[in-house]
């Protein structure tokens, strides 16, 4: 493997892909301010989050987000230090690659030089220093030669709802002339869908397994390789991309326009990085969550005795292992249950949800329902 010097922290940019719907967290996430743009733990949105946990590694300067042109507006209200034309709007959703391929487009116009971390906008990291840490020896390693960097999480138990990652056992050595690294770094032997719970089980056993959290550390020119080499449409879109950029801002958008809606809609997983051969996992060993659905709310907010997790002025008789939230703006009362169990209650000034937790995947379905009725379609 080829190896360089590491990059200069001015040739380091995050891509922060913030496009999703969150349907799963309705009433509280819409079209317009979906899960990444609201705030369920602390003051700050998931998106916020996001930059403020890169802003010790990168200037703000490289930091992009990538959106939809509904979301965009919410976007720079949010980050109004961000430079504007750093948050881009894709004309439609098309899947993953697309947003990659464009943010990779976008990144190698102001440097080829360029190494670059992209990370969801969504996730729940406390530990940010050890977050950091393995970001930053990401960078480095990823940064010194042609290797793809993906930041696996060790699971904490047989989840169905993630893909996984098996590395080989043996961990890898730094590069010759680097520091020796914190994180510690494997060789990617194969990316496994979301699993059933039999094969999970089996993927937590073997300890060489982790999940697949969507964290991609790579530079210009080995992304760029690996899309000529895997997804040649993508790659030749890429370079017409970068042409429009290198040129403005308004002539990216003028190409995105007319070339976006036609573009393949896939994945990066699948159009890159499972046929990759030059795929390494960082051990991500920080704390993490992907808060999937309001379920997942309870792994963060404190319980009382009956196991209820609620952001409200909860009162309850017999009621236990529910989710409560309260999102109203105005008018805000105690929420009373009797009897009530295994359940999720969240309130909005114009509407309630009440499901079940086992069914909360069905959410998805509510919100489909809703937006088809011409009455209903403004709560969506």
């Amino acid at each position: 493997m080829a190896v360089s010097k590491k990059s200069p922290a001015s040739d380091r940019y995050v891509i922060i892909m913030a496009g999703g719907r969150g349907e799963r967290f309705w009433p509280v996430s819409r079209e317009a301010t979906p899960k990444q743009l609201i705030t369920l733990l602390g003051k700050r949105s998931f998106l916020q989050q996001a930059v403020d946990r890169v802003l010790p590694l990168v200037p703000l300067r490289n930091i992009l987000i990538i959106t939809n042109a509904v979301q965009a507006p919410s976007v720079r209200k949010q980050l109004p230090k961000l430079p504007k034309e750093n948050v881009i709007a894709e004309p439609v959703g098309r899947d993953t690659c697309a947003a990659v391929t464009l943010g990779a487009a976008i990144v190698g116009a102001r440097s080829t030089k360029a190494v670059m971390a992209v990370l969801p906008a969504d996730h729940v990291i406390p530990s940010e220093k050890d977050f950091q840490r393995v970001l930053a020896d990401a960078f480095d390693l990823a940064g010194r030669g042609q290797v793809i960097v993906t930041i696996g999480i060790k699971p904490t138990g047989p989840e169905t709802g993630y893909g996984y990652i098996r590395h080989d056992l043996k961990e890898l050595p730094a590069p010759a002339g680097a520091r020796p690294y914190k994180t510690r770094f494997y060789r990617a032997e194969q990316f496994v869908e979301k699993p059933p719970l039999e094969k999970a089980e089996a993927y937590v056993a073997a300890g060489n397994y982790r999940w697949n959290a969507g964290m991609f550390v790579w530079s210009f020119v080995t992304v760029t390789n690996g899309l000529e080499k895997h997804a040649p449409e993508m790659n030749a879109a890429c370079q017409r991309w970068f042409a429009a950029a290198a040129k403005s801002p308004a002539a990216l958008n003028r190409v995105l326009a007319k070339e976006y809606p036609d573009i393949r809609k896939i994945s990066v997983d699948f159009a890159l990085m499972e046929k990759a051969q030059n795929v390494v996992v960082a051990d991500g060993a920080f704390e993490w969550d992907d808060l999937g659905a309001w379920p997942a709310l309870a792994r963060h907010v404190k319980q009382d005795a009956e196991g209820n997790a609620a952001v409200a002025q909860l009162v309850h008789v017999d009621s236990a292992r529910n989710v409560v939230y309260d999102a109203r703006t105005k008018n805000r009362t105690p929420i009373t249950l009797v009897g009530v169990k295994d359940s999720i209650i969240v309130l909005a000034d114009d509407s309630t949800l009440i499901a079940a937790k086992a069914e909360a995947q069905k959410i998805k379905e509510l919100v489909k329902k809703l937006a088809s009725d011409p009455k209903l379609k403004r709560l969506v």
